[in-house]
């Protein structure tokens, strides 16, 4: 599933393809994402309509309309949006096909359609915020370590769960979730109400750096993911703890392990987070 380094890589790279573009047509396949394709909501609000910006929230990407309406979408496990020339070949996935001005097209490509499109319209979209229930943006100032450790308080979740809480931070799944915390030094299963400030002040440090490290890699192409040109990624190879279990740490050598936090796999260095 892309996580918050891969959304913001489709995001900047659609940006300057999309942007002040106004959509000439839509077309949308029979088929239903994870819930329906609101064509109605698309012909009226979108069609005609000028792209005036791009946002990012968690994993989610917001396209503003000029008319005050917006377009959000959640890629879910294998959703790409990536913009071809009209003469490429249609794929067998292309569910949505944005027609834009330049005569370019924006196409939204979806092999198992867990992916989610939603309109709001301009009354919509200025009353009711979409993702009030979700937490701080860790890429934004506000994402400290006191706000996690407010957050955290004395529970005893265990801290990848807690980082992996789209109600406390916005964004972070599995890999990024493993990768943190081996920067951190922190052991996966750690209950959260017993990490002292320096902790989490590591924590809301190593975040900031992985997650901005893997936007500048492109994300991590550990599956089908490719960003808005077609072009995969390459922080995997960069990946210091997750899927590498039984391989040796390449700080100290020793045998990473795997356990199930959760229901995910978890990977760490049993001697470097403690």
């Amino acid at each position: 599933m892309p996580e918050l380094p891969e959304v913001e890589v489709i995001r900047q790279g659609l940006i300057p393809h999309v942007v002040d573009r106004q959509i000439v047509s839509i077309a949308c396949s029979a088929k239903k994402l994870r819930m329906p394709i609101p064509r109605k909501e698309l012909s009226l609000w979108l069609k005609g309509g000028r792209i005036s910006a791009i946002n990012r929230r968690g994993k989610y990407l917001i396209f503003l309309l000029e008319s005050g309406a917006a377009m959000i979408v959640h890629l879910g496990m294998t959703g790409k949006l990536g913009i071809f020339p009209a003469t490429a070949p249609a794929a067998l996935h292309d569910h949505v096909v944005f027609r834009l001005q330049d005569g370019m097209q924006m196409r939204y490509n979806d092999v198992r359609r867990f992916g989610i499109i939603r309109v709001l319209t301009p009354d919509q979209f200025r009353e009711n915020d979409p993702f009030k229930d979700m937490g701080c943006e860790p890429l934004e100032k506000d994402f400290s370590g006191s706000y996690l450790k407010k957050m955290a308080g004395r529970r005893l979740q265990p801290v990848k769960n807690f980082l992996m809480d789209n109600h406390m931070v916005a964004g972070i799944g599995n890999i990024y979730a493993n990768e943190i915390l081996f920067h951190a030094g922190i052991h996966p299963a750690k209950p959260i109400g017993f990490l002292t400030l320096p902790l989490w002040d590591t924590v809301a440090e190593k975040t900031r750096e992985v997650l901005l490290r893997a936007i500048a890699c492109g994300g991590s192409s550990i599956s089908d993911f490719v960003n808005s040109s077609g072009q995969k990624g390459y922080f995997q190879l960069e990946l210091m703890v997750y899927g590498r279990a039984g391989k040796g740490c390449t700080r100290c050598s020793a045998s990473i392990e795997r356990l199930v936090i959760g229901g995910r796999s978890t990977f760490f260095c049993p001697n470097c987070q403690k």
